[in-house]
């Protein structure tokens, strides 16, 4: 009802006046959706209410999470029950569009329906929106007896005057870039020589850098990569790639998007393809499109944001094809990425080449002369069977044992001795995390989560215990490394930069269902392709369930929940949970964790906070690591709380050492010699220095 007079409003030129609860931001991930701001917009507006602050917000356009999930089936009923024809596709269904004339229409099925959120895009028009919004436009359509609806329906959202401005300056930003770049063609042959050696693409011809418009900015020496989109095609962004050499000598590549990152979904090489198209090759950098197209004229378009995440809203432009072949780079993050966005696009079209030694990336393969087409045509499916023998898993052994700080994970920067005792941050693994009451348990959490989301990976907060905003201002002051309360006047600056990060929350809090929390885990996985999810804490999920049901039992089913989620969605859960009540002067041991073992046994990791309390100044804190099923190295070592920045700094080398021991002599030897002698020398060190604590200690154990 709310939608269809804002429809009927917007159709007759009115301002609409009413804001449909439907569209406020979702109640359990915090985005906005384009309809909320400006409804909010308009409501500021007519009501004479103003902004104290200007603030420039993120226009990324976001699908809302409902209240109950919308599933393919409820999908289909509804358009069936509004005699609505469609077909199944892989990740969409295809339907007519109702924002075409039912003469010119011809029968195309041009409107895609999202399987998993029910977001809609009308190829004709570009028209995109909500489950809700396609509900809506099809009453209205039903109520007035409409054949069609005009696209400016919705089309004719105004923005908000801060949105507007952001823009037309990125507008203006573009075409000045885009006027002040020069084919290559226009360069002399030296000039041109001398870029392609940076961007190692010499065997890159000018008639392919032509094909897909690719540019130089003289004034950066950056390539740029255009952002074509629309019925005609116009200009709508742009991606920068500058090569920089670094302190030791390396070659690295920054990106800069216009407009910014989370707003660039463009599929690069896309207005090259034609509807006859079966098949793609999916890349993760621009360079390797041209490689792939140049080297065996296949179809082939770049993500926009690399292995990052595939945006659902680029799913519809892939429908058209039968085979998908997902060329993503030449590591094992490409890998774990190609299997991930496989899941999305549908896992019986797809297939992954895989990264090694002989097929690095499409770039560096071709400077490399080998055969392109050879490499695609290898591609192994992505579907698998349910048992496999040795053969299928022979060349994914191998490819763990060449590339064994890969499949580490994403290490940590702040804290490198959790580096040397975890090795990394890995997908698909439990971390289980407990330490006693105050001790700082959800501060040091979020700068551990902080410092991976400054790397590149997505991460997900559902703090139940402390609100939103609370817990936003403790990692914005993490990443500042300083009191802003402080320095007001550099708040923006920081807050900018902090928008940046790949890091959403939900906005649950207190006690919480945890079908509901499952449910936001899934859609968030889907939409923003999370790798790491924070429960802070398990405690406040338990409430909600069956108070007849032992409450053991009730934690034991939680936990394997979120077991079931880290694997079947490769993503990484923390789960923070309270210990059991122990004397203040013990330490806590795996066993101090509250409830029965099922969470040691079921979690890969087993972290503990340790803190020993002083009467005459603050308690000394250490982080112990007691389980790693990864490798079976455990151990602690001390940490330091700076108050100023709320982070925790691991001491000076000097102060303390981390030390690592086997307990079975025996195991490992040969190969283990110079280990053990090193380790023979670091006990009579350590028995030199008397004030070395005892719980720098570490032990090794085999791995579970």
């Amino acid at each position: 009802m709310w939608m269809r007079l804002l429809l009927r409003g917007l159709s007759q030129g009115g301002t609409p006046k009413l804001i449909s609860p439907r569209h406020f931001s979702s109640p359990c991930l915090l985005t906005h959706s384009r309809a909320t701001r400006t409804l909010w917009a308009y409501t500021l507006r007519d009501t004479g209410s103003f902004l104290t602050r200007a603030y420039k917000k993120d226009a990324k356009s976001t699908v809302d999470f409902p209240a109950s999930p919308v599933t393919v089936a409820d999908i289909k009923q509804y358009l069936r029950s509004k005699d609505v024809p469609f077909h199944d596709g892989f990740s969409c269904l295809h339907a007519p569009s109702i924002f075409v004339d039912v003469a010119a229409r011809a029968e195309r099925f041009s409107l895609f329906v999202d399987k998993t959120t029910g977001q809609f895009l009308c190829m004709d028009t570009q028209v995109d929106g909500s489950w809700e919004d396609l509900q809506d436009c099809l009453e209205v359509m039903q109520a007035e007896e409409r054949d069609f609806l005009s696209p400016q329906v919705l089309l004719s959202y105004r923005e908000s005057a801060e949105e507007q401005e952001q823009s037309e300056r990125d507008a203006r930003e573009v075409r000045s870039i885009w006027s002040a770049s020069v084919p290559f063609s226009d360069l002399t042959e030296d000039d041109a020589t001398l870029i392609k050696t940076m961007f190692q693409i010499t065997k890159i011809s000018n008639a392919t850098l032509k094909k897909f418009g690719v540019r130089l900015f003289k004034p950066t020496k950056s390539l740029v990569f255009p952002w074509l989109g629309g019925s005609d095609s116009s200009l709508k962004g742009l991606k920068l790639l500058s090569a920089q050499t670094t302190e030791d000598g390396a070659v690295c590549y920054n990106e800069a998007m216009v407009p910014k990152c989370s707003s660039y979904n463009n599929l690069f090489g896309l207005p090259l393809l034609s509807r006859m198209d079966a098949n793609v090759v999916l890349t993760g950098r621009e360079l390797d499109t041209l490689a792939v197209s140049q080297a065996t004229g296949l179809a082939s378009v770049a993500l926009p944001r690399g292995v990052g995440s595939l945006p659902p809203a680029l799913l519809p432009y892939l429908e058209q094809f039968k085979r998908v072949t997902l060329w993503l780079g030449g590591d094992m993050r490409s890998w774990e990425a190609s299997k991930m966005f496989s899941r999305k696009l549908g896992l019986r079209r797809c297939w992954l080449v895989r990264p090694g030694e002989f097929q690095p990336c499409p770039v560096e393969a071709l400077a490399q002369g080998k055969n392109l087409n050879r490499v695609v045509a290898t591609a192994i499916p992505a579907a698998h069977k349910s048992i496999v023998s040795f053969k299928q898993l022979r060349e994914d052994v191998y490819g763990e044992m060449m590339n064994t700080e890969q499949v580490a994970g994403v290490k940590w920067a702040r804290f490198p001795e959790l580096n040397r005792i975890l090795k990394g941050h890995r997908k698909g693994e439990l971390t289980v995390f407990t330490g006693p009451t105050g001790s700082g348990k959800t501060t040091f959490i979020s700068e551990l989560a902080l410092d991976l989301c400054m790397q590149g990976v997505n991460t997900l907060w559902g703090s139940f215990e402390i609100n939103n905003v609370r817990l936003a201002k403790i990692m914005l002051t993490q990443f500042a490394m300083q009191r802003l309360e402080d320095n007001l006047e550099q708040y923006d600056f920081w807050a900018d930069k902090f928008e940046e990060l790949p890091l959403y929350f939900m906005t649950f809090h207190g006690q919480q269902n945890v079908k509901s929390v499952l449910d936001t885990m899934q859609h968030a996985v889907y939409l923003y392709d999370i790798n790491h999810v924070v429960i802070d804490n398990l405690q406040f999920m338990m409430g909600q369930e069956n108070l007849s049901v032992d409450k053991f039992a009730v934690q034991d089913h939680i936990i394997g929940a979120f077991r079931k989620f880290a694997t079947n969605s490769s993503c990484h859960i923390t789960l923070i949970i309270h210990p059991r009540k122990e004397e203040d002067d013990r330490e806590l041991q795996t066993a101090s964790i509250f409830g029965s073992a099922k969470a040691s046994q079921e979690a890969d990791n087993v972290l503990i906070l340790q803190e020993k309390k002083l009467v005459t100044c603050p308690g000394r804190r250490s982080l112990q690591v007691t389980k790693n099923r990864f490798d079976g190295d455990v151990g602690v070592f001390p940490l330091d709380f700076i108050k100023a920045s709320l982070t925790f700094a691991t001491p000076l080398k000097g102060k303390h050492k981390l030390r690592k021991v086997a307990t079975k002599p025996e195991e490992n030897e040969g190969e283990e010699a110079p280990a053990k002698k090193d380790s023979v020398k670091r006990e009579k060190a350590d028995k030199q220095q008397s004030k070395t604590p005892k719980s720098t200690r570490a032990a090794k154990q085999p791995p579970t």
